[in-house]
Parts: structure tokens; sequence; C-alpha cells
């Protein structure tokens, strides 16, 4: 039996675009393209009449932004959004309003840039149509309260966080739950160069703790989180008796770059017992290998239960293969966090 296409609409504003995406995503075996429309009110009435499984939907748009509509749609009708739009911090409103994923508009001027966008537009789709949005019929889970570190923290601690879809939010999640006297943080997230400086001048104007873009040399404090740029890896290296991160580029791995286990492995060695591992949302196996390195070594490993993540991926691989020493739903992951970083 063959098995069955993902339906998916397209809403955008030029028809040009919406012309395009529909032929090139047709051309994958795996997609039907049931409509397209070219504004919020029309793609409304196209979700309830076509009932597509993955939206792909455009930013900015005349008469209602794709932001507004989702905050407007996913109560009402959660599906999974890959949004797409020019490069711009818009794409995490989106992802905050219930968007699963987004993608960087690519310059028609050029082949290359065109081909790359389809291809990472057919597999986030893909990847959408397995994801989990029925939470935001629900009111956020707001059971979370950020609890503090007054018998001071313990020095020798580093905490390394890994996810991909549905991350970004996740990991917003974890460090708004954290004090600013958090042991040191070092993150992976799957996305590519220039939206990883714009989320970490996000995640810095929206928690306690001091997140930046990691720059390559950059030492480890407490309270200072640093995200892997896109399209470097990054490691923990020691200089003298300080912790640093090199960013690099070497060759992807598990197809990626940043990947979550280039990170976790590092830290493995490095950190050894000294280590909380944390990995999150994700679709694929990245970081599963390099957490069961850590916990192998005397971390502490946990792991995003199924129910709240938007793809259980990534934490599935890490808890089949015995990687994961805690499953915790994400709104408890910050507490165990600050538990375990007190002296």
């Amino acid at each position: 039996m063959a098995k069955r296409k993902i339906d998916v609409l397209i809403v955008d504003d030029s028809l040009f675009f919406r012309e395009f995406i529909t032929k090139e995503l047709s051309k994958d075996e795996g997609l039907n393209i049931v409509g397209t429309a070219a504004d919020a009110f029309e793609a409304r009435d196209k979700i309830v009449s076509l009932n597509p499984q993955v939206l792909i939907l455009d930013v900015e748009m005349p008469k209602m932004n794709g932001i507004d509509f989702l905050l407007k749609l996913m109560p009402q009708h959660p599906i999974p959004v890959i949004v797409v739009s020019s490069i711009s911090s818009n794409v995490f409103d989106a992802m905050r309003a219930g968007a699963v994923d987004f993608v960087s508009k690519p310059d028609f001027s050029n082949q290359t840039s065109k081909e790359a966008f389809i291809r990472e537009l057919v597999i986030k789709t893909k990847i959408a149509s397995i994801a989990k949005v029925a939470h935001f019929k629900k009111d956020p889970d707001s059971s979370q309260v950020k609890g503090s570190l007054d018998r001071g923290i313990r020095e020798d601690l580093i905490i390394a966080i890994g996810a991909s879809t549905g991350g970004t939010e996740a990991i917003y999640q974890v460090l708004k739950g954290l004090p600013k006297e958090t042991p040191p943080v070092v993150i992976v997230q799957h996305m590519p160069p220039i939206f990883t400086r714009m989320y970490a001048e996000r995640l810095n104007n929206s928690c306690e703790l001091y997140v930046k873009e990691a720059e390559n040399g950059d030492f480890l404090a407490p309270g200072k989180v640093l995200i892997a740029p896109g399209d470097f890896h990054m490691r923990l290296v020691k200089k003298g008796a300080r912790y640093a991160v090199e960013c690099f580029t070497g060759e992807k791995i598990n197809g990626l770059r940043p990947a979550v286990d280039v990170l976790f492995n590092s830290v493995a060695e490095l950190a050894k017992k000294n280590a909380i591992g944390v990995i999150l949302t994700g679709m694929g196996a990245d970081g599963a290998k390099g957490l069961l390195k850590m916990r192998e070594n005397g971390a502490y490993t946990i792991g995003q239960d199924e129910a709240s993540c938007v793809v259980y991926g990534m934490p599935k691989a890490a808890f089949d293969m015995g990687a994961v020493e805690k499953q915790l739903p994400l709104n408890k992951i910050s507490e165990e966090i600050i538990r375990l970083s007190k002296k």
C-alpha cells in the first residue's frame, strides 16, 4: 500500500512565491499541495475546508500578518506550521505563537540558494507533519517557579544543552526558570547563521542570565550562556585553569553543523562528573551518543519527556540507548538543574 502523502496548504501574499513553492514541493513524492491562500482570511477558510496536515506560512502579509494569524489560529485549530521569512527576529515571535520551525527566504537570483531553500523546506515540512501542537489549545503551563541558589553554586559545574525542532521555545522555558547565579551553560540549537545571534540576543533580553552567541575563545562563567553560532561546531576546551569554547567549521556530524554530539563529547571528556547534560525536543538522534558518553563519565543526564516534546526524536534516541538518567517534563527541567547546582 502506498504511503499517504502529507497534505500542505501554502499561505503567502505573493502569487509568484506561492506558485514557486507549489511547483517545487509538488515534485516531492511525499507531499501533496492541497491549496494556496493569499492572506490569513482566505487561509482560515481553506484550513476548515481542506484540513491540511501542515501549513507553510509567510510572516509578512497584508490585512493580518502571520504572527497575529498564528495567535488566533493555534488555540482554535492547532496545526503544525512552518513559517517562511526574510532574515528577521520575527521568526522567534512566530515560534512563540506556535510555529514548529522556520525557513528563511532564498535569494531568487541565486540558483543554489533556491535549491537549498526547497531542500530545507521539504525536510522541515515532513518533520512538522509529526510534530505535536495540540497543547496550544490549552493555556500554557505556568506552574514553573523560579528557584534560587541561595546556598551558593557548585563552582566546578557545567550545564550542556542540546535541541532541534521545537527547541527555541524549549530552551527559553528552561533558561527563564534559572536564576542569574546559575553555573555556566553551553547550548547547541540547530539553527542557521545570523539567526543564532538574533536568538541569543532575544534570550538575553528575556531571562536573568547573560546570553550570547559564542565566539571562539569565549570563557565560561556563572550566569553566562553561550549558544553555538550557526554553521559552526562548538566544543569545550581548557585554557589554563578555566573553561572556554572553541568554535570551528569542520565536517558536518550527523549531517549537522553545529552538532550536539560535538559539544556533549567535549564536555564528557573534560568536565566528566562535574556536568549536567540536557537533551530537548528535536528530530533525529544528534546528541544521544554524546549524552551517553557524558553519563558514562559520571555526568548527570536529563531528557525531555515525550508528552512535552514537539518532536520526541532526540530525547527518545538518547533514552533508548540508556543515556538519560532522568526523564522530565519541560517545566520541571530548570528546577532539577537548580537542585543539582547547589553546593
